[in-house]
């Protein structure tokens, strides 16, 4: 059996949950993804820096309503990255299946 290698950057559930919320839409505001994530500002955050330093975001910073918003977007990286993460993440759903029905 090939080793199936998911990606360190993305495998922790509050970075996939934005990764997939990221793969739906261009751009997602910081308060909708600590919304989904259920994870303080600064817990946010540091998730964020980390992908943002993997290459696989981009934040952007702009007024809305007077106020300064943040707006992450994946990168084309990003994009690639999750990609792959989700077909790792595939092939072990089918290698378990697969050894659930041998049994």
């Amino acid at each position: 059996m090939t080793p199936i290698t998911l990606d360190p950057h993305l495998h922790a559930p509050a970075r996939l949950q934005i990764a997939t919320v990221l793969a739906n839409v261009d751009t997602a505001e910081f308060a909708r993804l600590r919304e989904i994530t259920a994870v303080s500002d600064s817990v946010l955050s540091k998730h964020l820096a980390a992908l943002v330093d993997a290459g696989y975001v981009r934040l952007t910073k702009s007024a809305l309503d007077g106020r300064q918003r943040t707006w992450a977007s994946f990168t084309r990286a990003g994009r690639k990255a999750f990609a792959a993460h989700m077909r790792a993440l595939q092939a072990l759903v089918a290698s378990a299946e697969q050894a659930i029905a041998a049994e």
